[in-house]
């Protein structure tokens, strides 16, 4: 087992981002040697986790250097932003190797969110294709690797940023989740990660669909970061429709109605990951909350339907090819699950409509849920996080999707029902790698989830590679 850790007695230390952010502000160090030590670290682990799709550091050392006021709550603090959303004069492949990059013209309403609470990215962060994936092996380029042990998986799509963040190389990093990809790859690298609820953060013109299942975020090493990111969010881009999430800054008092589940859409949990679940459940209990073991409370139907759906994504991806990547786009050059997905929604699309319309009506599973519990907790994962080369996307494709349902059972009802989740490292494997445990809400309630969150890191905690 070989472990990357980049955290040193540098400018960034072993801060999180707010404390890199007081830092800062404090005179303690500039906004130019904190991104000076994250583009070091970023050297010095690029070649082991393969967590960079492009670099971008010249930019972001000239940026940091300017003298400026400090108008955003994160002034100076280095960051990534995956390869799926559009930065200015960046090129976005999507972890794909399908087509000739091109620079983007401006920034699209994600980066202009991002970008505006003062983060400095240092470039753009590696993905499986176009997502579709839970791990990012890329044919080409190598897959992303994981820092507690470089031989398993980083988890996906939002795999670069993950490890990155886990390893030091920044603080905090965007990801996004379409099926659980801020939260795999919380779980897999031991960190904090919030799927938000449909609507409370912007997304690119282009990950717009028929049913919004993608929701931008952060993966971060402590809850406060991730609190204070929505805060500052929430100052730009604020979604009337939802309630406030606020300045959420530590444990709620409230003792809470908890339901825990450990049987998935497709599968039971693992022994060992039920009993991680159940061991977290009853911690809970001694914290006061009242816990009560549930089944799985999607329909039967709901795995093909989200299945189905996924494919169709990849359909119009791939048929729309040229239109949108441009006129290099060679479908040759896309791995097998991509096209296998294509080829699956091809012979179905007659029933994409009725699918999609079932995914939709699942809003109100969490709504029912919520008459009886505050939250659902569940692990994020089915297994353990597997060796690189289990989910080679250019293996069979039957195997790959199989091996890919088998693991990732439960993240996905939150991507159709719109509803938040949160993944945090509270458990460890027996071979010592981090275990989430997902913690889901009704629409809106993301401060309720963080509000948790704060208190189970107060009274339980994870592991960092910082201290390792």
């Amino acid at each position: 087992m070989t472990r990357i850790s980049t955290f040193g007695d540098d400018a960034l230390g072993d801060l999180d981002a707010v404390g890199v952010a007081d830092a800062i502000r404090g005179g303690a160090v500039s906004a130019a040697e904190v991104v000076q030590a994250a583009i070091a670290r970023t050297e010095k682990a690029q070649p082991e986790l393969n967590g960079m799709a492009y670099e971008a550091f010249e930019q972001a050392a000239e940026k940091a250097g300017a003298p400026r006021p400090f108008g955003g709550f994160f002034d100076g603090v280095p960051t990534f932003i995956k390869d799926n959303v559009a930065v200015a004069g960046w090129p976005t492949m999507q972890g794909a190797d399908a087509w000739v990059p091109r620079p983007m013209p401006s920034d699209g309403a994600w980066a202009r969110l991002y970008l505006s609470t003062g983060l400095v990215a240092l470039g753009k962060s590696q993905m499986s294709e176009f997502g579709f994936s839970a791990s990012a092996e890329h044919p080409r380029l190598g897959p992303v690797r994981n820092p507690w042990d470089t031989t398993v998986t980083a988890g996906a799509s939002s795999s670069g940023s993950g490890a990155f963040v886990a390893a030091g190389v920044v603080p905090i990093a965007h990801a996004n989740d379409g099926g659980g990809s801020i939260r795999i790859p919380a779980s897999c690298n031991g960190l904090v990660g919030l799927k938000p609820t449909r609507g409370r953060l912007p997304v690119d013109r282009e990950t717009r669909m028929p049913l919004q299942i993608v929701a931008n975020g952060v993966l971060t090493r402590s809850v406060r970061d991730t609190a204070a990111f929505y805060r500052e969010a929430e100052r730009v881009y604020r979604n009337p429709k939802l309630p406030a999430i606020g300045d959420v800054t530590a444990p709620g008092q409230r003792r809470l109605r908890v339901a825990v589940c450990t049987s998935s859409i497709g599968r039971d949990a693992s022994p060992e990951i039920r009993a991680l679940t159940m061991q977290t459940a009853a911690r809970l209990e001694e914290l006061g909350h009242r816990v009560t073991e549930i089944g799985n409370p999607a329909p039967e139907r709901f795995r093909d339907d989200f299945l189905l759906y996924w494919a169709f994504l990849a359909f119009a991806l791939v048929r729309g090819g040229k239109r949108t990547f441009g006129p290099s786009f060679d479908r040759g050059k896309l791995d097998n699950l991509t096209l296998g997905l294509e080829a699956d929604a091809a012979r179905n699309l007659h029933r994409v409509p009725a699918a999609i319309a079932r995914l939709a009506a699942s809003r109100r599973i969490p709504a029912r849920l919520a008459r009886d519990y505050d939250v659902v907790l569940t692990p994020t994962l089915s297994e353990v996080t597997p060796p690189i080369g289990h989910l080679d996307p250019t293996a069979d494709y039957d195997q790959v999707m199989s091996r890919l349902i088998d693991w990732v059972g439960f993240t996905p009802l939150q991507n159709a029902s719109g509803a938040p989740a949160v993944s945090l490292p509270l458990a460890q494997s027996a071979s010592g790698l981090p275990v989430g445990m997902m913690f889901g809400a009704a629409a809106g309630q993301e401060a309720t989830l963080l509000a948790l969150a704060f208190e189970l890191e107060r009274e339980i905690g994870w592991p960092s590679l910082a201290a390792r």
